[in-house]
């Protein structure tokens, strides 16, 4: 089985803990927003379960859009490395390293 578009950023903040990654994506007709860093999801537009095992970003979600941000994440002047990575090209990107 493929693990999840989360399981898998999850795991790359883990291999690159001084990055945030800021996920957009479409889930059920609305606009959600995600901050992975170090192995951990967080929305940023709806509560998040305390239990990590509650997936916070479902497999139904699309176009998932992905910013690299240097950490640590500051909401109110971020330092963005990469801006609208799309999917497709990340998922890649984990294939070849």
């Amino acid at each position: 089985m493929t693990a999840s578009i989360e399981k898998r950023l999850e795991q790359y903040t883990l291999q690159h803990p001084q990055e945030v990654l800021l996920v957009t994506a479409d889930l059920d007709g609305e606009s959600e927003q995600i901050l992975i860093f170090r192995g951990f999801s967080s929305s940023l537009v709806r509560p998040t379960a305390a239990d990590p095992d509650v997936p916070v970003l479902p497999d139904r979600a699309a176009n998932v859009m992905i910013d690299r941000l240097a950490g640590p994440y500051r909401p109110d002047a971020p330092n963005y490395l990469e801006r609208q990575i799309s999917w497709d090209d990340f998922s890649r990107r984990l294939t070849n390293s």
